[in-house]
């Protein structure tokens, strides 16, 4: 019995990880589960490919391990299993009942649709390029950048692509996109224009997260975090220099 709660508890504990939550919601979903289920957590570990769980109930103890994928974001998901955790602290369920809920959330919980993302994104994208100072000939270029290198993104992601040469390779598209649009535009703010072309690329849950876990006492999960947060802006940055390069721009 410890050995499946032990693993129902790693189950709630990996998929709130994977889809932006910090590492103190993601131990506390696990050890709402286990509690939940009649055993007390001894202690819970968290590494950026890794979570770890103690479990036990009287002289016997259980320590398990599961890996975690790729970090992402899905928050209608996240926040699926939150309320599973909540329900299931309460008691009246079982290991075998939480472990089918959670296949059915992962299997049913919506997503919007490819298309809806791009265009929202590049819509976002030119209103930050807006507000950054870039003039409104840009506005369109910037949008349609945007919102195709999502569209690419997307189907990287979806062919295993490393998340580092997606940001170089989105990074590239993008900006060359929306710069030589805004250039046959007649804008006067090209190189705003490319910047705010890339700016789906910032991480901003994983950069909200780094810091979150810092000051909740996970120095090291936060420190990678952060790391990836760095790589990925490098990347993208690099990108962008090589765009400004195919189209002679010097800033």
């Amino acid at each position: 019995m410890l050995e499946r709660i032990a693993h129902v508890a790693l189950e709630v504990g990996r998929i709130l990880s994977q889809n932006g939550a910090s590492v103190r919601v993601a131990h506390e979903g696990a050890r709402m589960i286990a509690e939940g289920l009649g055993v007390e957590v001894l202690g819970t570990r968290s590494g950026y490919a890794s979570f770890e769980i103690t479990v036990g109930t009287g002289r016997n103890t259980i320590t398990r391990m599961i890996q975690i994928g790729p970090h992402g974001v899905n928050h209608r998901l996240d926040f699926a299993v939150r309320d599973l955790a909540l329900r299931a602290s309460t008691g009246g369920m079982t290991p075998e009942q939480i472990e089918s809920e959670l296949a059915r959330l992962q299997r049913e919980t919506p997503r919007h649709p490819p298309w809806l993302v791009a265009l929202a994104t590049g819509a976002a994208c030119a209103a930050f390029g807006r507000l950054l100072g870039a003039d409104w000939p840009s506005f369109v270029p910037m949008l349609v950048a945007a919102g195709l290198g999502q569209g690419v993104r997307h189907l990287l992601i979806q062919r295993g692509i490393n998340v580092f040469v997606i940001a170089a390779i989105i990074g590239c598209i993008a900006a060359t996109i929306g710069g030589l649009g805004a250039r046959l535009c007649g804008s006067g703010t090209i190189e705003l224009a490319m910047m705010a072309s890339i700016l789906l690329l910032v991480p901003g849950v994983p950069s909200t997260n780094a810091q979150t876990d810092i000051m909740d006492g996970y120095p090291t999960m936060g420190s990678a975090r952060a790391v990836w947060v760095i790589m990925i802006m490098v990347f993208a940055v690099t990108g962008l220099w090589i765009a400004e390069s195919l189209l002679r721009i010097h800033a």
